[in-house]
């Protein structure tokens, strides 16, 4: 809400300067920007992999619990009382790792996805920069935002293909309608 109204309040500025001086708009799509980005892709190749090897350690993980829990289940009644009371530390003990295992790796997939992803959102910024500055824009707005209520495509200009053609991404590639792993920064 905060964001909404201060947008609001700068469009209320602009429009009140706008008669003074020739104000020039535009407006972008960054995450379609990004889905279109060759680093992007290759980010994501990074934290499937990354996910994958989670993935299957875990798996390793929840396996050895399984087995160490039926042999409990099937031979509890046979263990004297120090026996029994070992192997219950045991499960404790792997089913405490497994939910330490789990929210490390979740930590560490969050921090990935920051170092892999931040020059991915960092180059599309400049581009998105260089080309309001090349072609004389005031402003620019992100309509992936969510702070753009309504635009006029009249008098803001879609640079989109400017910023396309600054990262040389072909003008006829078309971002995939889904962008996994894709938070705004």
């Amino acid at each position: 809400m905060k964001r909404i109204a201060t947008v609001i309040t700068l469009l209320i500025c602009v429009i009140g300067t706008a008669s003074a001086q020739n104000l020039k708009f535009g407006h972008i799509n960054s995450q379609e920007l990004i889905g279109l980005m060759p680093e992007r892709d290759s980010a994501l190749v990074k934290l499937q992999n990354y996910t994958n090897e989670v993935e299957e350690t875990m798996a390793e993980m929840q396996q050895e619990y399984q087995t160490k829990a039926n042999v409990y289940q099937q031979k509890q009644a046979t263990w004297t009382a120090a026996v029994l009371e070992a192997k219950q530390r045991e499960l404790l003990e792997l089913q405490q790792r497994l939910e330490q295992f789990n929210q490390t790796a979740q930590q560490e997939y969050q921090q990935m996805q920051q170092i892999f992803l931040s020059p991915v959102f960092q180059k599309a910024n400049e581009a998105i920069a260089k080309v309001a500055r090349n072609n004389g824009f005031t402003y620019i707005f992100d309509l992936s935002s969510g702070g753009v209520i309504f635009f006029d495509d009249k008098v803001s200009v879609d640079i989109l293909p400017m910023a396309k053609s600054e990262l040389g991404i072909p003008a006829e590639k078309v971002a995939p309608t889904q962008l996994p792993g894709m938070e705004q920064q």
